[in-house]
């Protein structure tokens, strides 16, 4: 009897978990291994195609026994490879042999000081519960950084003062452009709108048990993923509810005890909107602009470092600048039978004009699927083309509790400003920015209910020339549909 197809998948995040599934679809006949160094697996569940590239799902954070059949789970942390041979080592002593190996691993959090007792990253299930147990007793922290989790923790953060710091000249750089930003700052400080009752949109997490939810061998679990702050109580000591303080285009340069701090000649810096009570703080924050912020708590959430450090020593993988593993077209690694997909690889082929790689859940769970189609390909000798959702890059997400949708080249990436913009907005309602390129639409952020999303992707991937509608394209009131029927 001929043995089975080996198939192994290392990660129990979005990324893995997704093409574990897949190839338990495309294989089911085969052996299919998953090895998740935490207890905790990153589930998609509900998922809904808004458009041909905008897609929305639900994740479920589950025990590894959840795990569909079929697949088969090892809690451990890997601990090295050897490619040459096909063996992946473990933390538990095991040796496992494959066939075809695809690395999820994610990533890891840049942390700024991470020996300091006082700061915390926010990565995954396990570094949440952390900030949950400190935040309780904060009057004031530090949030640094400018990305997805740092935006939405600015807004669902209740009951102290929150002094924000970024490098760039607008909040949520990561994502929209200033404009945005600054449409999203009259939002900073307003009272969150609560609905009674609300149920959990997209995450369900399970935190109460620390013992299961803690991942072996230091490795962190999955990342958080959409919507994480649903139905987490995020809220510090004091009886207030939203008072944040912007600093902008500033980095950390020292973190001092209270007693380093003494021996400074600089005074602590004090928002107006603060409260100015003398305060002998557990830490200070001295930024690069010169100004000293005291806090209780410091929250690193400058993004993430793709994961491969058991991965490197005696393999010949190679790595894209920004530390992921480089995957082809077919999510193959330069070592053979060794694929790639989320946090912890970096798209190396060439990419279409519309599409770019970012480090962000719905791009984990493309990658994943498509990965494992590509494993069974190859073994099946077959010819495999490259899925749509690498054609036009496309992101929906939510900020200050308004609807962002990207698409395309949503920044104006790569064009060097050779580009035209088109703006729409309605204070506290909606922003809308179009960018054409010679003519046509290659990228937009719709913020708000516009309902534009499907016009403008269609608009996009037809390269249709824009210049006789561009002065009515964003007009109020009128259907853009009805241009193009």
């Amino acid at each position: 009897m001929t043995e089975k197809i080996k198939y192994v998948v290392i990660g129990g995040g979005i990324a893995g978990v997704t093409c574990a599934e897949t190839l338990s679809l495309l294989a089911e006949e085969d052996s299919i291994t998953l090895i998740s160094a935490s207890p905790l697996i990153k589930t998609v569940t509900n998922y809904v195609q808004l458009t041909r590239a905008v897609e929305t799902f639900d994740v479920e954070e589950q025990p590894l026994s959840s795990m569909k059949a079929g697949v088969h789970i090892v809690h451990s942390a890997v601990t090295s490879l050897c490619a040459k041979n096909k063996k992946l080592f473990t933390a538990d002593g095991n040796v496992y042999d494959y066939d075809k190996l695809c690395i999820c691993t994610g990533g890891k959090p840049k942390k700024i000081a991470a020996d300091n007792p006082y700061v915390v990253g926010i990565r995954d299930t396990e570094s949440v519960k952390e900030f949950q147990s400190k935040i309780k007793s904060a009057q004031r922290i530090i949030i640094v950084g400018n990305g997805g989790i740092a935006t939405e923790l600015v807004y669902e953060l209740e009951g102290c003062e929150v002094i924000w710091a970024i490098k760039d000249k607008s909040i949520a750089h990561t994502f929209v452009d200033a404009g945005a930003g600054e449409f999203f700052m009259e939002h900073v400080n307003k009272v969150k709108l609560r609905k009674p009752h609300e149920p959990s949109k997209r995450l369900k997490y399970t935190t109460d048990d620390a013992k299961s939810s803690s991942a072996l061998g230091g490795v962190m679990g999955g990342a958080l993923g959409p919507d994480w702050t649903n139905k987490l109580e995020i809220r510090g000591a004091q009886g207030i509810s939203h008072r944040v303080h912007v600093e902008s285009e500033v980095e950390v340069s020292q973190i001092f005890s209270p007693e380093q701090f003494k021996q400074q000649t600089v005074k602590e810096t004090v928002p107006h909107n603060f409260s100015n009570e003398t305060v002998e703080w557990p830490v200070y924050v001295c930024l690069s602009n010169g100004k000293v912020f005291g806090c209780d708590l410091i929250v690193s959430a400058t993004g993430v470092i793709p994961f491969t450090d058991m991965f490197l020593s005696g393999n010949q993988f190679h790595l894209a600048k920004d530390g992921g593993l480089k995957v082809n077209g077919r999510m193959e690694t330069s070592e053979v039978h060794v694929y790639a997909a989320g946090d912890v690889c970096t798209a190396s082929w060439e990419h279409s004009p519309h599409w770019v790689q970012m480090r962000l859940w719905s791009q984990a769970r493309q990658m994943g699927c498509y990965a494992a189609k590509c494993m069974v390909a190859s073994v099946k000798s077959e010819e495999i083309t490259m899925d749509f959702c690498f054609e036009l890059f496309a992101h929906i997400t939510s900020f200050f509790n308004f609807k962002v949708i990207l698409l395309g080249r949503f920044n104006g990436q790569g064009l060097e400003n050779n580009y035209e913009i088109l703006l729409r907005v309605t204070k506290g309602e909606e922003y809308v920015k179009a960018i054409l390129h010679e003519g046509k639409l290659v990228g937009a952020i719709l913020i708000g209910e516009t309902d534009m999303e499907e016009t403008f992707e269609n608009l996009i991937l037809n390269g249709m020339d824009l210049t006789p509608f561009k002065d009515n394209l964003l007009e109020p009131g009128i259907d853009v549909e009805d241009f193009f029927d």
